[in-house]
């Protein structure tokens, strides 16, 4: 069964306009320092060689929905979005010091093997720190560029501003807001929620949608439809994301099992653990979240807590709900049968992750 990410053959199409776009970047970096083969090597490696393009595919279905027809400038218009996502995870990486990402070095590890291999002065994994930043800050101003230079009308694209403004902001600030939870110790149901909401869930499927739909100049009764559908689909799909980062196979999700808890995050999952938690568990829990050094062993008996406490069930019926309040506001709208089709294949797939 082709996968929903697949329609239109809209996969390789983002593809092919991503390679085009580096193709320009590349060629203006070289014109400015040799040097700077690296940086164009690493964003190449980093947004080619991995990715679903599952923001771009809302975005697409999102612009189809309201009636838009397909174009390689709308592709391309899409595809920026692949953009915002690497400056996510490249800082994302960073702040939680992790060592890969989908299988490979993360960033911050890359530049610092550089600096080692080239047998440069100073401090490598400040240098490779360094460098963490200013790719993820150069993949943000990509993302403005591919957007503006992508052919679409300058009408569409003045309407599609808004959304994609509040979106960066958005992403920027939910990760603010998830530094800043595991220092001040908030294992609120209600925090872990909003972290979730504005860290992954707007940006990877609600703006998407809106986004599509701006480009389009949609009616405000598909927009409400969408941000109806995707605001519960997007809190859902990132539940689920928490859930495989405690739970998950490291084949799969590309991270060392139990990483989310070596770096403490405050997850619903974990939220719900705390609430439910007798006084020895929350000890437990308090003194093993966030120690990056916690063993198989320690990571095997928090997770333990997190099922004893009905957490890991909880979490899942929260999903199951969420989904199935986003397929409800989907069926109000007024929206094209064939992306109805696929946004209905793609919720399925974005809460079981088979995307």
């Amino acid at each position: 069964m082709t996968s929903p990410l697949d329609r239109a053959g809209l996969r390789p199409r983002v593809d092919q306009a991503l390679s085009v776009f580096l193709a320009g970047q590349r060629a203006r970096l070289l014109s400015i320092d040799d040097a700077l083969a690296d940086v164009a090597d690493a964003l190449e490696a980093f947004v080619l060689r991995g990715g679903k393009r599952l923001r771009p595919a809302f975005a697409y279905w999102g612009f189809r929905g309201a009636g838009g027809a397909d174009s390689e400038q709308v592709v391309t218009a899409v595809a920026a979005l692949e953009w915002v996502q690497a400056a996510a995870l490249i800082h994302d990486d960073l702040m939680d010091r992790s060592d890969t990402r989908r299988g490979e070095p993360s960033v911050h590890r890359r530049f610092a093997g550089r600096h080692k291999t080239a047998g440069w002065h100073g401090d490598g994994d400040h240098f490779g720190d360094n460098a963490a930043v200013l790719l993820g800050d150069l993949a943000l101003v990509w993302s403005d560029e591919m957007l503006h230079g992508s052919g679409a009308g300058l009408e569409a694209l003045a309407r599609a501003r808004t959304v994609f403004d509040e979106m960066r902001t958005e992403v920027t600030v939910g990760q603010y807001l998830d530094v800043l939870t595991p220092v001040t110790r908030d294992t609120s149901l209600e925090r872990a929620a909003k972290v979730a909401r504005y860290k992954a869930a707007k940006y990877t499927i609600e703006r998407p949608l809106l986004l599509g739909a701006a480009l389009a100049g949609a009616s405000e009764q598909v927009t409400s439809v969408y941000s109806g559908y995707g605001l519960p689909l997007g809190e859902a799909f990132q539940f689920r994301d928490d859930v495989l980062g405690v739970f998950g196979d490291p084949g799969q999700t590309g991270k060392p099992a139990g990483d989310d808890l070596r770096e403490g995050k405050r997850t619903y999952l974990i939220a719900a653990a705390y609430e439910k938690a007798n006084a020895t568990d929350r000890t437990e829990l308090d003194r093993g979240l966030g120690d990056p050094e916690l063993d198989e062993t320690a990571v095997q008996r928090l997770r333990d807590i997190i099922v004893e406490t009905g957490a890991l069930d909880r979490t899942e019926a929260h999903i199951k709900a969420l989904y199935e309040a986003a397929l409800t506001a989907l069926e109000k709208g007024d929206v094209a049968d064939e992306a109805r089709t696929v946004l209905e294949e793609l919720a399925d797939a974005a809460t079981r992750r088979a995307v």
